[in-house]
């Protein structure tokens, strides 16, 4: 699993026979049923299949796509969130982040054993402290369309945006964001414990948030894009977790 989402990571094109194919030529024979099912568990496919996050929850609503063509020119005019996978020495974990696009700046964060709504609310919560969007888009995920996640939007009048199906890059900035995480901690790093990722993930999106210069930016940091018209305002995202054991 940790090979696969690597790969992914790389290669997110790659379909389920050609990550089979390239497992074999490193030396593991695996077959294409045991591939499919450790990437469902994931929560990835192919970017022109959507990861397995967004099949919706029954009988809920799909939000249509508002951000095409739209200019994104100010902070907390359009947030986004996503759930990727974090790997552990013995398991993994799930992260959900939530960025405002403008600024790139993650508001909040949350990790989870499972992929239950409980932890993408308490990230949604958690924002919501800091600011109000204009717009939240998301994918068309269970978490993200169940009356919970859903309901929490309307009670602050957000206008809600969702994913196109097949179109991965309608989060193209969330996206962006968990390539850089992965690359600058995640690979670079053997958590041992759900406790000692959550603390490093801690340190870093301090880092991203408030270090890391972005050429996108002009060379500013996201909290710098982010806060310049209300610098009183200022917070650090998030750090936490929901879970009820260790994996």
């Amino acid at each position: 699993m940790h090979l696969l989402d690597e790969q992914y990571t790389r290669t997110p094109f790659y379909g389920i026979r050609r990550m089979r194919q390239w497992l074999i030529g490193r030396g593991y024979e695996v077959n294409l049923k045991r591939v499919k099912r450790l990437l469902r568990q994931m929560g990835l496919e192919a970017i022109y299949a959507k990861p397995r996050t967004s099949v919706p929850a029954p009988g809920h609503r799909i939000y249509p796509y508002l951000l095409r063509g739209l200019p994104i020119v100010r902070s907390n005019q359009v947030w986004g969130t996503d759930i990727t996978y974090i790997r552990l020495r013995h398991g993994f974990i799930y992260l959900v982040a939530i960025m405002d696009w403008f600024s790139r700046y993650v508001l909040s964060w949350e990790v989870s054993i499972t992929l239950d709504v409980s932890f993408c609310l308490a990230a949604l919560a958690w924002a919501l402290k800091t600011a109000q969007p204009e717009i939240f888009n998301t994918d068309q995920g269970s978490q993200f369309t169940s009356e919970q996640f859903i309901g929490l939007l309307l009670a602050h009048d957000v206008q809600i945006s969702m994913d196109g199906r097949g179109r991965a890059m309608d989060n193209i900035f969330v996206e962006r964001l968990w390539r850089t995480v992965k690359y600058e901690e995640v690979y670079l790093k053997d958590y041992e414990t759900v406790q000692e990722a959550v603390e490093s993930l801690r340190a870093y999106f301090v880092f991203y948030n408030h270090e890391r210069i972005h050429q996108s930016l002009g060379y500013q940091t996201p909290a710098t894009v982010y806060f310049q018209e209300k610098p009183q305002a200022r917070r650090t995202a998030k750090p936490s977790m929901v879970m009820v054991e260790s994996p």
